[in-house]
């Protein structure tokens, strides 16, 4: 029974052994992983997400704007009534309505007083200025869409392309220890023959030369991995680390298809789509300003009643009025009308025209910007063409590059130890081999940053987020 408890902890401990490898390895950050995060976490999609919402918010209030004015006012005051003849002039409100006879000289009998009004006031044709101004709102919604929609490609685009330059740095870091290490095993040797005679004193210089030089070099490698280790935090929105475990496939082998085509039209382009809708919009906006040149037609109504503590004689009874709340208070006469009205500054078609005019060259500006920006993709869609057919040729010979390399290393490194060949040989072997590791790290590496260019010049993301 002792040896059978022995050994299930015998076994319960070997089982422990063999799964803290497994739970102490990190996790491999996938690209698709990284695309996701960024897009939920950075800045400006979230504030280009809230513009959007601002912009469709708007519209339902322009929509609004059609539906009729109902106004409904309630007063009851206390004062005097006293008149006289003379103009007056309302300016900015500022004037008293009270209304009554016209005496010999001032009193100061004062009463209540009420005034109930509902109001109804409709443009109900405007030469379509309020659909236009709704069509005007629709389009800025469309225009806030593909803005989101352009900076989400572009995000993915420039996530991608930090994801792909800090693998290249990591690997050019473990290309650059690789040679240190090497570049110590030649220190070792050097020092031994010094001692034992076998070489001359300079080697030993030399090979001390070398190894600070690999030492620079990582340095320099390893700071160019932290930067991108910092800019991969950032578009990403966490905090920066510099232990992103990133997948290898990027460095390892090439795409799975070299000549992928893009699934959709050129024009759909995301940044060409917004640059399209900012014309729509400009154009929207033209139409929308022209509408002011014409007349508006209103129809409104008005319905009220009144009430007044001084009573029907007062004008030649002063004393017939009563200074209590209710009788102000209670209405005691009614007025309504309703009418049809036009409103037509005949100067405004003047004003508008220039107006108008000017919008009109916004979206030739807008025409313009468009043109360019297709232009542009155009050309970079053709380089990137060229860029996948050069790292292809790179990519295909650099194993040569590296095989032959391999060799001369191995070969100068045992010529060196046995006194065959001096130190300059072995240190041009050296680098010849480092620098065929930076290239065989690399080259797969710009095979797929020049389709990742293919992809953002023809707005298809898929044709390399797909591809592996």
């Amino acid at each position: 029974m002792l040896k059978r408890n022995y050994l299930y902890i015998f076994l319960i401990c070997l089982n422990i052994l063999f799964a803290l490898p497994a739970q102490c390895q990190q996790k491999v950050l996938g690209l698709k992983e990284a695309e996701q995060i960024a897009l939920a976490n950075y800045g400006t999609i979230k504030s280009k997400t809230n513009q959007l919402n601002a912009s469709k918010a708007y519209l339902t209030e322009t929509k609004t704007e059609q539906l009729p004015n109902v106004s409904v006012s309630a007063q009851q005051d206390y004062g005097t009534v006293n008149s006289q003849f003379g103009p007056l002039y309302g300016l900015n409100g500022l004037a008293a309505a009270s209304s009554g006879p016209i005496f010999a000289k001032q009193n100061w009998n004062a009463a209540f007083g009420s005034l109930y009004l509902g109001n109804v006031s409709w443009d109900f044709f405007a030469f379509g200025r309020a659909v236009e101004k709704v069509k005007v709102q629709k389009s800025a919604v469309n225009l806030n869409e593909t803005d989101l929609a352009q900076e989400q490609f572009q995000h993915q685009v420039r996530v991608a392309s930090t994801y792909l330059n800090l693998l290249a740095a990591q690997q050019l870091s473990k290309a650059q220890q690789d040679n240190l290490n090497r570049a110590i095993d030649l220190q070792k040797v050097v020092i031994a023959r010094v001692k034992n005679g076998l070489n001359a004193g300079v080697d030993s210089s030399q090979a001390n030369a070398q190894v600070s030089n690999a030492r620079i070099a990582l340095t320099n490698a390893q700071e160019t991995e932290q930067e991108q280790s910092n800019l991969l935090a950032q578009y990403m929105g966490v905090p920066p680390t510099n232990d992103f475990t990133l997948d290898t496939v990027f460095v390892t082998k090439a795409p799975a298809n070299t000549d992928p085509q893009p699934t959709v039209n050129f024009d759909s382009h995301p940044i060409l789509q917004f640059y399209q809708n900012r014309i729509n919009v400009s154009n929207e906006q033209a139409k929308y300003l022209s509408t002011f040149s014409y007349p508006t037609f209103t129809l409104f109504g008005v319905y009220q009643g009144r009430g007044s503590g001084f009573n029907g004689d007062y004008g030649s009874n002063p004393g017939d009025y009563s200074s209590s709340y209710g009788a102000g208070a209670d209405p005691t006469r009614y007025n309504y009308l309703f009418g049809v009205g036009l409103t037509w500054n005949i100067t405004t078609p003047f004003r508008v025209h220039y107006q108008v005019q000017a919008q009109k060259f916004t979206s030739a500006q807008y025409r313009d910007d468009y043109d360019l920006v297709h232009q542009q993709l155009n050309d970079q869609l053709m380089l990137a063409e060229t860029r996948i057919s050069n790292a292809l040729k790179n990519y295909h010979e650099v194993p040569e590059e590296v095989k032959a390399a391999t060799d001369a290393y191995n070969q100068k490194f045992a010529l060196y130890k046995n006194g065959l060949a001096n130190i300059v040989d072995f240190t041009q072997a050296l680098f010849a081999l480092n620098t065929a590791e930076i290239d065989k790290y690399i080259t797969s590496n710009n095979v797929w940053q020049a389709l990742l260019f293919k992809a953002a010049a023809t707005g298809d993301f898929g044709i390399f987020i797909n591809n592996f």
